[in-house]
């Protein structure tokens, strides 16, 4: 295997933590851990160590929702409101699921990110350790009224990814964790992937660090700001091994079927000049593209199939996006990272 020299230059500058994968044209070309997955034991990270990815698995939880839809249990058309019943009863009747996948529903949001400026100082109204299901979310969700009618405008809508996760528990009658398990993760063979409790992390995960309020403090972990499970908006824990094993089951229609899949895919919102998104799924340009940003974690991953795939996790709250841009100017010959 070939390596990339600007990946490690950028660890050199950085001190970059976490775990970087290309590949081009089928060939891996760079695939290498940095940095210590626990500082406190100095355990170092390598590339079977599963890594917290943030708002990543969003597309996990879009992906088994299309399960669903495939397999007749749901509708993109489907009113939220038939499953909620009385619950949530400020989200629109009108509220479909393709709306949510598209965060296009309008809905006010618990983690509203055009409002909130700094994730570490955030909190929710509830205990962490109480946040652990599907269901434990209502109590979070609940007493915010709609932004925007449903499918007028795009609003980025963590919240809206939470109710899509009661969606499927209560449509595919299993517990959300479990259907993401079964419909996503094994279809596509990944072995490193799961949603893992923070109070109980197994030795092949990486505790995810954060700075103090200073900025000058040692680093810390983030297990007292974040919800002790993943849930719909995410949270899930896997490798860049993994992610990339992620689009060739999709290309291959292992997951979804190849038109649910293009479909997804498809833009349904302009974002930015060059950014639009799908179902669960960024467009930039020409590829499509996952990514993930909290206290602790940072993800981003970009696909254009069989011609270049990579993903960059890391365990900290910035530390991709350095490394994230650098491949953008060597691999897409951009200026900035997508």
């Amino acid at each position: 295997m070939t390596r990339l020299p600007e990946v490690d230059a950028v660890v050199a500058d950085t001190g970059f933590s976490g775990h970087v994968r290309v590949e081009q044209d089928g060939v891996v070309v760079h695939d290498e851990a940095y940095g210590l997955a626990d500082r406190a034991h100095a355990v170092p990270m390598t590339p079977e160590t599963s890594i917290g990815v943030a708002s990543g698995a969003k597309t996990f939880t879009a992906l088994a929702v299309l399960r669903l839809v495939e397999e007749g249990r749901l509708t993109l058309e489907t009113r939220a409101r038939e499953l909620l019943g009385a619950d949530l009863p400020l989200i629109d009747d009108a509220v479909t699921v393709e709306q949510l996948l598209s965060h296009r529903s309008g809905i006010g949001d618990y983690l509203d990110e055009d409002v909130v400026e700094d994730f570490s100082t955030f909190s929710l109204p509830v205990p962490l350790r109480s946040l652990d299901s599907a269901e434990s979310y209502l109590t979070v969700l609940d007493g915010f009224p709609q932004k925007f009618p449903p499918g007028t405008g795009f609003s980025y809508c963590n919240g809206g990814f939470c109710v899509l996760a009661l969606l499927a528990e209560r449509a595919g009658g299993e517990p959300f964790h479990d259907l993401v398990r079964s419909l996503v993760i094994e279809p596509a063979g990944l072995a490193h992937t799961a949603y893992l409790r923070s109070d109980a992390l197994p030795d092949n995960a990486a505790w995810g660090y954060l700075h103090g309020p200073d900025h000058a403090e040692a680093l810390r972990t983030n297990v007292l700001h974040l919800p002790v499970v993943g849930g719909g908006d995410g949270g899930i824990f896997t490798t860049a091994g993994d992610v990339c094993a992620l689009w060739a089951a999709l290309d291959a229609g292992r997951v979804v079927s190849p038109a649910t899949w293009a479909d997804a895919q498809r833009s349904r919102s302009d974002v930015d000049d060059n950014e639009g998104y799908g179902l669960g799924v960024w467009r930039w340009g020409a590829a499509t593209e996952l990514r993930g940003s909290d206290v602790g974690a940072s993800f981003g991953s970009v696909h254009q199939a069989r011609r270049l795939t990579w993903a960059v996790l890391s365990n900290t709250s910035d530390g991709a996006w350095p490394m994230v841009i650098r491949l953008a100017q060597v691999l897409l010959g951009e200026g900035q990272a997508p």
